[in-house]
């Protein structure tokens, strides 16, 4: 279950919603020069293996939806601080 307003979205006009934008002061909106050196970037294959966690490390990690995501950024970011000593 999701908790977005769909029908207003289908609704709502972009004018509505750039004043909606502007007028919240926790949303900075974006502009022609933000998205001039956006570049596509497509997911990485994923492969499917098999670990042996510890109980009580994988019941942390499964305490919230995305855990496996959450695991991979996890070793990317070790992976990242190594390479880069």
């Amino acid at each position: 279950m999701t908790k977005t307003d769909w029908e207003y979205l289908r609704t709502v006009s972009p004018q509505e919603i750039r004043r909606n934008i502007e007028s919240d002061p926790d949303i900075h909106p974006t502009d022609a020069a933000f998205w001039k050196g956006a570049k596509v970037v497509f997911p990485q294959k994923k492969e499917v293996v098999t670990i042996r966690l510890d109980a009580d490390v994988i019941g942390w990690l499964r305490r919230e939806k995305g855990y496996q995501t959450r695991i991979n950024a996890i070793l990317r970011a070790y992976m990242s601080a190594q390479t880069h000593r």
